[in-house]
């Protein structure tokens, strides 16, 4: 947590880039803010600080509702759908679509499958499953190029259900086998 005249100063100056490093709680209202909050200067007496807005919600302090500090940059609400669109990417990263469906991996974020995919198009231009069939081709051409392991175990490595989906694969994106792809060995 900053010292008491740092976040002061940031507060007097509404200085943006400490937007969300701290909250100001006051006193006499029992209110806390973003140090960006509009609202008049309080006195700084009646000032303390906190390094969370959770903890200055335990310290009996409520939400501003003009500023709306639940909502400071790096929390998820700040962020929004973009949140639920980086974790449904880091989960298919990790393969989730590789066994799972689009309905387990809404179901896993809390949302239903055709709201997520409404979200996918909105942020990443693409559906999950086209998604997760680019991060299988790019695992699959790492360990083409990285490893000597047989065209067949590369497929099932790299998430592919089928040998036959993944020449598929690849013979739509690139235009040629994976066994084109593989560079020869010096």
């Amino acid at each position: 947590m900053l010292d008491f005249e740092t976040c002061n100063a940031a507060r007097i100056r509404r200085d943006p880039s400490f937007d969300g490093v701290f909250f100001t709680a006051v006193r006499t209202t029992k209110i806390y803010c973003r140090p960006v909050c509009p609202v008049k200067h309080p006195l700084t007496k009646n000032v303390s600080y906190y390094p969370t807005a959770a903890a200055a919600e335990k310290a009996g302090f409520r939400p501003c509702l003009r500023c709306r500090p639940e909502t400071a940059p790096f929390s998820a609400a700040w962020n929004g759908t973009q949140t639920t669109v980086t974790r449904a990417l880091r989960l298919i990263e990790e393969g989730a679509l590789d066994n799972g469906t689009v309905d387990e991996l809404s179901a896993k974020l809390g949302v239903g499958a055709r709201h997520l995919s409404r979200l996918f198009l909105r942020h990443v231009e693409a559906s999950p499953m086209q998604v997760a069939k680019t991060v299988r081709i790019q695992r699959a051409k790492r360990l083409l190029s990285d490893s000597s392991l047989p065209i067949t175990e590369i497929a099932f490595q790299s998430g592919f259900g089928s040998v036959r989906r993944f020449n598929a694969a690849f013979l739509e994106l690139y235009g040629r086998s994976p066994s084109s792809i593989r560079r020869p060995k010096a």
